[in-house]
């Protein structure tokens, strides 16, 4: 996929503008070791991704703002015996062409340029805290410049959080956004659908994560969003369970936690099934609780709401579920109030999404919820999880369910990206019926 030049060179120019004047400097991330002399697989810094579209490992983005604002990128050289072995490299010359940039240099002569293009400048914006390494690296930079004080030149007095700039630009999605956005989650939606037709008891959650990547990697997904959740029966009481290897039994629940990225931008989907068909009358009851919890929720999430309004819905709705199920007593406010609830549902309904699963944002201005926006993508994810306890019956113990859908506001409400995964409990059984 060819980036697109021009979106991501007006980004950069837009935080020129915010930067007034100064250097920005931003580094993408490292390449990591497995073990011993194996890597991980690549994986770039989303905020340096956002403003470059450049894919390759040791690179930084330098901007310049002020009078003659300049976008420079440092890169690896060109090296064809490493290609040979690591693959390709677009070299200075033509990234600074292919990605829009004024000035491209090699990476090599970053140590020499950098104290040069920070004399004068009244700002340093940079990711402080985010790597130690390259805390030290650009201090160095800062003190090479003070060292020359006593020749009328000035090193950067003003200091700001990079990644503070960049977090309040990436919060609204913009229409390329949101179709990478739209790919990635309709690539997940058929996997969850693939494995409703395969899912049989006797099966491993392994089988069923492999089914799930092999339907979005399939349709060009790069990578899994997040670690896969493929928890039954009581594994999907635990929120963060990534074992997997356990077999599945008739008549337990099957949750999944499964998305994939698509040309860095994740999806994040959730859903519950049983694992024979067959919704028993307990998890039916459990089931329909939490979808009408994320129906109301997903109705809040739209433009003038605060962040908070889907969750607070939800928890009206579940809290209403769990007095009916007799697991509480009480008014509905009172039992919200004091968090009654929390035994059973222990998580928050939203988080942003984006180039990473928990996107950039503050959730809070000022101490308040933030207002929601059109642009803005949240998950809505609503769920109950009864584990084995003297309060709850046992034909309610191992019931584990999330409902999670990716929504973005819009002008005159929401739109739900991932509806194409079934949910409803005739969806579900009709389909894993006639498989």
């Amino acid at each position: 996929m060819q980036p697109d030049i021009a979106t991501h060179r007006a980004r950069r120019a837009r935080l020129l503008e915010t930067l007034g004047e100064g250097v920005l400097i931003l580094a993408t991330a490292p390449e990591a070791i497995r073990n011993r002399d194996a890597h991980y697989p690549y994986r770039f810094d989303s905020h340096f991704y956002y403003l470059t579209a450049f894919p390759e490992p040791e690179a930084v983005l330098v901007l310049i703002a002020g009078r003659r604002p300049k976008q420079i990128l440092f890169c690896r050289e060109k090296n064809p015996e490493r290609e040979i072995w690591d693959g390709f490299r677009h070299g200075p010359k033509a990234a600074k062409t292919t990605f829009g940039f004024d000035a491209a240099y090699p990476i090599g002569e970053i140590d020499k340029r950098l104290p040069r293009l920070l004399e004068n400048q009244p700002r340093l914006a940079y990711a402080f805290g985010a790597d130690s390494a390259w805390d030290t690296r650009v201090m160095g930079w800062i003190n090479a410049v003070r060292c020359k004080a006593r020749g009328g030149v000035s090193a950067p007095a003003m200091l700001t959080d990079a990644h503070a700039l960049i977090d309040g630009m990436r919060l609204l999605k913009d229409a390329h956004e949101i179709a990478l956005m739209q790919r990635a989650a309709d690539l997940s939606a058929e996997a969850h659908r693939s494995v409703l037709r395969l899912c049989r008891p006797g099966m491993g959650e392994w089988e069923i994560e492999a089914e799930i990547m092999r339907v979005w990697r399939a349709g060009g997904c790069q990578a899994p969003a997040y670690t896969p959740i493929v928890a039954g029966g009581a594994n999907a009481c635990v929120l963060h369970y990534v074992g997997n290897d356990q077999r599945l039994r008739d008549g337990d629940l099957l949750l999944i936690d499964a998305a994939g990225e698509y040309h860095g931008y994740a999806a994040d989907i959730t859903r519950a099934f049983p694992v024979n068909g067959r919704f028993s009358a307990a998890q039916k009851d459990v089931y329909e609780i939490v979808l009408a919890a994320q129906a109301a929720a997903i109705a809040a999430a739209r433009p003038g709401q605060t962040f908070n309004a889907p969750h607070e819905a939800a928890l009206r709705v579940l809290t209403q579920g769990l007095v009916d199920l007799k697991l509480l007593s009480g008014e509905v406010d009172g039992l919200i109030e004091s968090e009654a609830f929390k035994p059973w549902y222990m998580h928050k309904t939203s988080h942003w999404l984006g180039l990473d699963v928990h996107d950039a944002g503050d959730y809070k201005v000022a101490g308040a919820w933030r207002e929601l926006q059109p642009g803005m993508v949240l998950t809505v994810e609503p769920g109950l999880y009864l584990r084995p306890a003297d309060k709850v019956p046992e034909a309610l113990w191992n019931i584990g369910i999330r409902i999670e859908d990716d929504v973005v506001v819009t002008e005159d409400g929401s739109h739900v990206l991932s509806a194409a995964a079934p949910k409803t409990v005739k969806e579900i059984e009709e389909i894993m019926h006639d498989a």
